[in-house]
Parts: structure tokens; C-alpha cells; sequence
């Protein structure tokens, strides 16, 4: 007989992210707004970059669109079923299939023109290099006199 850990709040959280994802969904304004599911992101902040990474598994390299446009970093693509059908019965689906979109606005200080992408056994790591710091001009002031 195995012991399994009992973790009372684990429902409540997953009540709140079904909640977020159904107002997100609701507004038209959120990431997953035209999308049937929205992958999970990590993003961080390094001195030199940015860095998004997102589950993606399942999604080959070449079924990922990602564009950059006004500020605007765009993921898209589609994650589909297999074609395979089962002559016994699901009880429960919890993986998630069709197409995702998620949107991120980026700072000032991203490059756009040096945006890379891998994807790395499901995981999809963007990496978004920031600008060079524009160093102030001095400006002398000279006498009129």
C-alpha cells in the first residue's frame, strides 16, 4: 500500500486557475483569448536578457509560430491528437490538445532584431537579448559673450 501525501489546498489552487483561465477567456483581453488552451511560461530577467521558457510538449519545433510585432512577442501553434482510437473507454482526459496563443508586451531594452528560439524536449526557451545601454551625450554650454 503506497502513502500518498494529502495536500488540502491543491483543489483550491486548481479552482483558482480554472477561474483566472475561464475570466481570462471571458474579456476577449487575455492570452488565451482566441486560443483552446494556453501553455504554461516561466520568464526571467538576466543583466544581458530576457528568457521565456514554455511547456510545449507534444508540439514539434516546426508547428510553433512565433512573431515579434510593436512591442509585442507572439507564440502560437497547434497541439493535436493522435490518430489512434481506442476501443476501450476514457474515463478522464486531462491532457489538453488544440491550438494555443499567448502573448507577451516586452520592455524598451529588448533587441527584437537578435530574438533566438530552441525547443529542447518539450520545452520552448525564447531567449530575448537586451539593447546596449545608449550612454548620455554631454553637451557644452558655451558663452554668447
Amino acid at each position: 500500500m503506497a502513502i500518498a501525501r494529502y495536500e488540502p489546498w491543491s483543489l483550491l489552487h486548481q479552482l483558482h486557475r480554472e477561474l483566472d483561465r475561464a475570466r481570462e477567456g471571458g474579456n476577449g483581453e487575455g492570452s488565451a483569448a482566441t486560443a483552446e488552451w494556453a501553455p504554461a511560461v516561466d520568464i526571467k530577467e538576466e543583466p544581458d536578457k530576457f528568457l521565456i521558457e514554455a511547456d510545449l510538449p507534444g508540439v514539434k519545433p516546426e508547428e510553433i509560430d512565433i512573431t515579434m510585432e510593436d512591442g509585442v512577442l507572439t507564440i502560437k501553434g497547434e497541439k493535436r491528437t493522435e490518430a489512434k482510437t481506442e476501443k476501450e473507454g476514457y474515463k478522464r482526459v486531462e491532457r489538453t490538445y488544440g491550438s494555443f496563443h499567448r502573448r507577451f508586451s516586452l520592455p524598451d531594452t529588448a533587441n527584437p532584431d537578435a530574438i533566438s528560439a530552441k525547443s529542447n524536449h518539450g520545452v520552448l526557451e525564447i531567449v530575448i537579448p537586451k539593447r546596449e545601454a545608449v550612454q548620455p551625450k554631454k553637451i557644452n554650454v558655451t558663452s554668447a559673450e
